[in-house]
């Protein structure tokens, strides 16, 4: 049996929201997703895990600042003197679009860490590559569309096929895999890419077209023992009850409020030829609170008063005592006439103590866009329309005159632009 600590999407470098740290310089939100990081260091070494696989994006971006560097480093060090396997797979985020162009964890590779493996390009890798552990890893990182195009010279192919010869590709490529391994020892796939019927934090089904997309088929093949996959925030086993486990551990702490309901996890895999055993490893991330609600739909008829308001934006939170520490936004809509109405000193006041609170307006207008009974909206010219459009929005003269100057120039271009392709 081979105990395998699975985890993805670091992103160790976003801090959306909040302070710095007066101590460490660092931003309280990188700090959050640091200590996330070392709550799965600390139980890969205190439980004595045979191997550590991250499935990709350490940063945010492919240019991380040293700082953030040096963070990352010093937690995957202390694998490295614990003498325990990693595996470092390229993620999207972590790959530079231009051919030959390092990537963002190349030090360790350039600099060969102990025990640390960082994937760039895909590989086989067996126990004489894995320090004699008696496990076979198909890794696959993230294939860069542009690279690819750029090796096969494949200028000027549309999207859609430039993705199936890559999924063509792969799958000669795990199949050439599967011709090679030990049918008697543990087989783990890992990836960084999307799988067909995977579900984004957002809820939208992954769909062939918009991503570089690996096949149901091709991760539930009954020859693999786990398959341990990054990309996805959305933390899910795509072949539930069933073997492989087909896991994405999700993100290791909230990105946006995108994710605000999803719980964050790392994953201990106990691995074993045939049957393998998931244990989900909660992580106690910092919370997100996202409400909204309708005023007028909270209030009676006619002008409401400013108190009865404020009591509605309240209900609409949390207890203050929820909202102490926590990514607070509330997104209220209201009739553009109650603007004045809405009282904000009151609302900061009462979510002080949340580490960040967001307050999103969203104003509308109740009038409506009305021709004259001769008038058609074909007859009217470009410019007229937007005119009466701005009065629905109740904008000032000023406003109007320099929007409409600014789309006038916008049409004035696009003109000239079709003259001299026409």
């Amino acid at each position: 049996m081979i105990k395998v600590l699975h985890f993805a999407d670091a992103h160790i470098d976003i801090a959306n929201y909040g302070r710095h740290d007066p101590v460490s310089g660092l931003p309280y939100r990188v700090l959050d997703f640091l200590k996330a990081l070392d709550t799965i260091v600390d139980a890969a070494i205190q439980e004595k895990v045979d191997l550590v696989i991250f499935a990709g994006d350490a940063y945010k971006d492919r240019s991380p600042s040293p700082t953030y560097q040096r963070e990352w480093g010093k937690r995957i060090m202390r694998l490295s003197r614990a003498a325990i396997p990693t595996l470092l797979l390229v993620g999207n985020h972590d790959l530079s679009p231009a051919t030959g162009r390092a990537h963002a964890m190349q030090e360790y590779d350039t600099l060969d860490v102990s025990g640390v493996h960082v994937l760039g390009q895909p590989a086989l890798l067996t126990p004489k590559d894995l320090d004699g552990l008696q496990v076979q890893v198909m890794a696959l990182p993230w294939i860069s569309r542009s690279n690819l195009m750029a090796a096969r010279e494949l200028s000027g192919v549309q999207i859609g096929a430039v993705y199936e010869q890559i999924e063509s590709a792969l799958s000669h490529l795990i199949a050439e895999w599967f011709k090679q391994i030990d049918p008697l020892l543990p087989v783990i796939l890992t990836s960084h890419g999307s799988v067909q019927g995977a579900v984004f934090g957002s809820e939208r089904s992954v769909m062939l077209g918009n991503d570089l997309i690996l096949q149901g088929s091709q991760v539930r093949d009954p020859r693999l023992d786990y398959v341990a996959l990054g990309h996805i925030h959305k933390s899910q086993n795509l072949n539930e009850n069933q073997h492989p486990p087909v896991i994405y551990p999700g993100s290791i702490e909230r990105v946006d409020f995108g994710e605000a309901a999803d719980d964050k996890y790392y994953v201990i895999a106990r691995v074993e030829r045939g049957h393998t055993e998931v244990e989900w490893r909660k992580l106690n991330g910092r919370r997100f609170i996202d409400r909204r609600v309708d005023l007028a739909k909270r209030s009676g008829k006619g002008l409401p008063a400013a108190e009865d308001l404020l009591k509605a934006m309240l209900a609409a939170l949390a207890p203050q005592e929820q909202l102490k520490d926590a990514i607070v936004r509330l997104s209220i809509e209201y009739p553009r006439d109650w603007e004045s109405l809405i009282d904000e000193a009151a609302l900061r006041k009462y979510a002080e103590e949340a580490f960040d609170f967001h307050l999103v307006r969203r104003p509308r207008s109740e009038s409506r866009l009305r021709l004259a009974p001769d008038q058609a909206v074909s007859t009217l010219p470009p410019l007229e329309l937007l005119g009466l459009y701005w009065k629905t929005y109740d904008q000032e003269n000023r406003e109007v005159a320099e929007l409409n100057a600014l789309a006038s120039q916008i049409m004035q271009a696009a003109e000239n632009n079709e003259e001299e392709t026409g």
